[in-house]
Formats: structure tokens, C-alpha cells, sequence
């Protein structure tokens, strides 16, 4: 499902102009994007500003963030805050479900699940020690809080998110944040996933499309940009364009790449 059609930009301030992003040739052209398909993404080299419009847009949702600050509060985000200001998004649905995802906030949220669960561990232990002369019923009472936190950090993430591999668990993330129904947007998720795992997160994507969720992803990977009928828009030279995927650089040359290595090798 579509549940943001398109986003529009007013026009600019004068005082805004020669300020990040408001001087960056891509946002000076920006004036509308339509969302055509429940999976976009945004594709383009470093520095092309995919992911400047893309957290601006998470200021303008006011989208629930993942392992990071609110997107109203994290001083990163400040400049595209102020940018998200002179955007006006056009619903089919509004939802408030889903999140942004940033693949670095992945490894800061994993870091705070294990110290979260490391303090429920050490307050049931200072709950055993200080209720050990006390009734059974008093120390069940007394450590019930803590066992039902940890319960269900386990039923929800196992054994913790980095008890696993960094892709293993970016997809448990993934899945147990997931709600049907819901705009996610998502900044190079291939960051912590494998080929093969990236072929499990299209494989989730598409189970998610079924239960009415739409995505904006920011990607590099030829493999999550082969998912199919999604739209892909390019960003390049201060522009922003639709494009097919077999048209695409990053395909074009991940393929001749891997046809004939030697040819790009034997100049490094």
C-alpha cells in the first residue's frame, strides 16, 4: 500500500539559502516527489544527497527512530529538521506506524539492548540478595518486573542482538520492530547484511508489502535494488530522476565487474 503519495517544497527563505542543505544544489532544485509504488528507492553515489532528503523526510513523518535520538531531539538531524519545515506531504493514509532506520543506529541500539538487559540481570540479582530472608511470595513479587522485562527481551530479540552475527541481527531487528501497516524508511540497510542475507531481507520486504507496509530505501546494493516493480529514483548531478534498474550505473557496472574482473583490476 501507499500510504505517502508525494511530498512538495515550498519555497525557501532567503536566510536559509547558504545553509546545509539549503545550499546544496539537489535541495535548491527539489520541488516534488511522487511516490508511486509501495517500495522506493533512493539510489546514487556518495554525496549525491539520497540520504539528506531522506532523514529530512523522517523529520517531516516525525517517524519513530531505531537505536538512536528522537528525530524531534538528536542534534544530528537539526539542519534537516529545518529543511523538513518547507515540505508538504500528500497521504493516501496517514500512519503512525513504522521507523527510520539508520545502518549505524542499528549497532548503537543492539549496544543498549545488552546494557538494558545487563541492568534488569543486576536488579534481580540485588532483588535476591535483598528479599533471600524474606517469604517466597515477597520475592516473587519483588522480581516479577524484572523477569517479565528480560522474558521478553528474549521472546522478541533471543539471546540479544549482538549475540549474533551483525546481518543476523539487523534482519531480528528488522522483523521484530516490524508492524503491518506502516511507513518505513531506511538508510543502507546492506551495511550489515551479507548477499545472501540481502536476499532474505527482500525476501521480508515482500511479505511486508503483503501486510500493506511501504518503503524508502536508500541503497547501493544492485541486489535490494532488483526488488520487483519497485520505483527507483536516481540522484545525480543536483537532479532527481526515475529510472529502470537495468539502467542503472550501479548495476551496469557490478555486472561488467563481475564478467570480466581482470579488466577493471589490472589498472589498480
Amino acid at each position: 500500500m501507499i500510504h505517502l503519495k508525494s511530498l512538495t517544497v515550498r519555497e525557501f527563505q532567503k536566510p536559509d539559502l547558504d545553509t546545509f542543505p539549503f545550499n546544496l544544489a539537489l535541495i535548491r532544485s527539489l520541488r516534488e516527489l511522487k511516490f508511486t509504488s509501495p517500495v522506493t528507492f533512493f539510489v546514487g553515489e556518495n554525496g549525491s544527497g539520497k540520504s539528506t532528503v531522506l532523514e529530512a523526510l523522517a523529520c517531516a513523518v516525525e517517524s519513530i527512530t531505531v537505536g538512536s535520538e528522537s528525530v524531534r531531539t538528536d542534534r544530528s538531524l537539526a539542519p534537516l529538521r529545518a529543511l523538513a519545515a518547507y515540505f508538504r506531504l500528500s497521504w493516501q493514509k496517514r500512519t503512525r506506524r513504522g521507523f527510520f532506520l539508520r545502518a549505524e543506529d542499528f549497532f548503537g541500539y543492539a549496544r543498549q539492548m545488552r546494557q538494558t538487559q545487563e541492568e534488569f540481570q543486576q536488579d534481580l540479582q540485588d532483588v535476591e540478595r535483598d528479599y533471600k530472608n524474606r517469604s517466597r511470595y515477597a520475592q516473587e513479587l519483588a522480581s516479577m518486573p524484572y523477569k517479565g522485562e528480560l522474558a521478553a527481551i528474549q521472546r522478541k530479540y533471543g539471546d540479544g542482538l549482538d549475540a549474533r552475527s551483525h546481518g543476523e541481527g539487523f534482519l531480528t531487528l528488522f522483523q521484530a520492530r516490524f508492524v503491518p501497516e506502516g511507513l518505513y524508511l531506511l538508510d543502507e540497510p546492506e551495511a550489515a547484511l551479507s548477499p545472501t542475507r540481502q536476499l532474505t531481507f527482500i525476501a521480508a520486504l515482500k511479505q511486508m508489502v503483503a501486510e500493506n507496509s511501504q518503503f524508502i530505501i536508500a541503497t547501493h546494493s544492485p541486489i535490494i535494488l532488483a526488488f520487483p516493480e519497485a520505483q527507483i529514483l536516481q540522484f545525480h548531478e543536483g537532479r532527481i530522476r526515475e529510472v529502470q534498474y537495468e539502467d542503472l550505473e550501479h548495476v551496469k557496472l557490478t555486472r561488467d565487474f563481475l564478467n570480466h574482473p581482470e579488466s577493471f583490476l589490472r589498472y589498480l
